[in-house]
């Protein structure tokens, strides 16, 4: 289920795909799921600014939506771990963050939708 989004600098040269195959297997070791169940999305920012525009970094910002009902340890082992994923990504300066949200099971819904082809 985890939802995993990161904004970044439209301009930062980073290996997406091999965050993304270490980020789910991470978050498998973390929580119960699996590698299936995460789902990512890179959301290129054109625009960004870190403090007063002068410092010239990237940013960063991960954010990992799951259901509640982690434990506050396994959530703040998650972060450090993603956090540190990212830290050995990067070759240039970035303001970077992670953010770890949890979802209510009573009003959160997901599907995979089958497109046109599966319509009758």
């Amino acid at each position: 289920m985890p939802q995993i989004l990161v904004d970044h600098s439209a301009d930062l040269d980073f290996d997406r795909a091999g965050f993304v195959k270490e980020v789910h297997q991470l978050i498998t070791e973390v929580i119960d799921t699996t590698v299936a169940d995460c789902k990512t999305v890179f959301r290129p920012a054109a625009q960004y600014t870190v403090g007063d525009g002068t410092t010239g970094q990237a940013v960063v910002l991960v954010e990992i939506k799951m259901l509640a009902g982690r434990s506050l340890d396994q959530r703040a082992e998650l972060t450090a771990r993603v956090l540190a994923l990212l830290e050995s990504c990067l070759t240039v300066p970035a303001a970077i963050g992670v953010e770890i949200t949890e979802l209510e099971r009573a009003t959160y819904r997901f599907v995979h939708h089958p497109g046109a082809a599966g319509r009758i």
